[in-house]
């Protein structure tokens, strides 16, 4: 099971760009939360999780009293008799902490399917996030997209892991178009991407990449004046 976990992560890793880290993060906090369901405590809850095997092992952590008989409880899940930590072990005293191993097959089915439900979402907010920092660390730049379907005025775009909004566009769905990223924004279903035709730094960046002066600094763009679909007029110096 262990090994097919490993695959697993190794795999999300590698399609989606979410970090194994990030997932066994997610796995440790669901194992706390299908102890916290299945036990009514977390607080004492102790996981150690391998990262390299992916082997896990699950705890309660007790402090050792003399006797739990005058204890509430609240304060009874939390404690061990001297007299039971004494049968684990003869060195335990009054004041130690005794880890006490949990097997998951305990936790029942109602706790596990709560953990697997906490690891789905762990595996939605990271690949959100994933695409986030992708899409970001294009704003500002000239990407290609595939022309999706209207949606009132607008048009959407899709640009391989996300689409994007293209405001009152004039183009046939299956176009596949060059856009200027306006603005990447955080959103609770997945990034909000902003795409323009419209946006004068489109030609900027156009000439950029297709006219070699400019994209090595001989000539530069000083100011750029459009009117999208009718004409563009560009200021430029020459720097040699």
């Amino acid at each position: 099971m262990n090994k097919e976990l490993k695959e697993a992560l190794e795999l999300l890793e590698k399609e989606r760009n979410i970090s194994k880290s990030s997932l066994l993060e997610a796995i440790e906090n669901s194992l706390i939360s299908a102890c916290k369901n299945h036990f009514g405590v977390a607080d004492n809850v102790k996981v150690s999780i391998n990262p390299d095997t992916c082997d896990y092992s699950v705890f309660q952590e007790k402090e050792v009293v003399d006797s739990l008989e005058d204890l509430s409880a609240e304060e009874k899940p939390l404690k061990i008799s001297l007299e039971d930590a004494k049968k684990m072990d003869i060195k335990y005293e009054v004041g130690d902490k005794v880890l006490i191993p949990i097997k998951s097959t305990e936790f029942g089915r109602i706790a596990t399917g709560r953990a697997k439900s906490v690891i789905l979402q762990k595996i939605r907010e990271e690949e959100r996030k994933a695409i986030y920092n992708d899409y970001y660390s294009k704003e500002r730049e000239v990407i290609s997209g595939v022309v999706q379907r209207y949606v009132g005025k607008n048009m959407t775009v899709n640009l391989g892991r996300c689409d994007a909004m293209l405001p009152e566009a004039e183009l046939k769905p299956t176009d596949r178009i060059k856009v200027y990223v306006v603005e990447v924004k955080e959103n609770p279903k997945g990034p909000k991407i902003t795409v323009s035709r419209n946006h004068q730094e489109l030609v900027r960046k156009l000439f950029e990449s297709e006219v070699s002066e400019i994209k090595d600094g001989i000539v530069e763009i000083k100011s750029i004046a459009r009117e999208a679909g009718s004409r563009t007029k560009m200021a430029v110096s020459s720097n040699d």
